[in-house]
């Protein structure tokens, strides 16, 4: 990785919709540059797919939680990979501490949020769950690359 693959993640970040001429002018090269290097990223995995940004308190999901869980030993990755099926589970997260697993799920009301952590208690090898809901989002963004990592 170069600082223009780097520069290039930003853009695409910001944009992922902007064309190949677009992003070359905006970072001093040509389209050719540009097209070879995303396809460059792509093959590597460092660039897994293009989405848009989703604003879901204008969907109604406006009750986002922090779910923290711990599981029986060795029983992690099956937990996990139950809970990454459900619709409302938007990150998990293997974490150090108390617990073992973080999971970012988005709710449209109290009564979702209940059932989805209700369901978590009942599955196997779930020892317990900690629950704290989100009361601002002050920043949620992708990193921002300087070139200089």
């Amino acid at each position: 990785m170069d600082s223009l693959d780097l520069l290039l993640l930003n853009e695409l970040s910001l944009d992922s919709r902007q064309s190949f001429r677009a992003l070359a002018k905006k970072l001093g090269v040509s389209p050719a540059t540009v097209v070879s290097h995303t396809k460059e990223l792509e093959k590597k995995g460092i660039i897994r797919g293009y989405s848009v940004k989703i604003d879901y308190d204008k969907l109604g999901f406006d009750l986002i939680a922090l779910i923290e869980m711990k599981i029986d030993k060795g029983k992690l990755f099956e937990v996990e990979k139950r809970i990454a099926s459900k619709p409302n589970a938007c990150s998990i997260y293997d974490i150090t501490g108390d617990t073992d697993s973080l999971i970012i799920a988005k709710f449209k009301n109290r009564r979702s949020l209940d059932a989805f952590v209700k369901d978590l208690q009942k599955m196997d090898f779930v020892q317990r769950t900690s629950t704290r809901l989100v009361l601002n989002t002050i920043k949620e963004e992708n990193l921002k690359f300087s070139g200089k990592e």
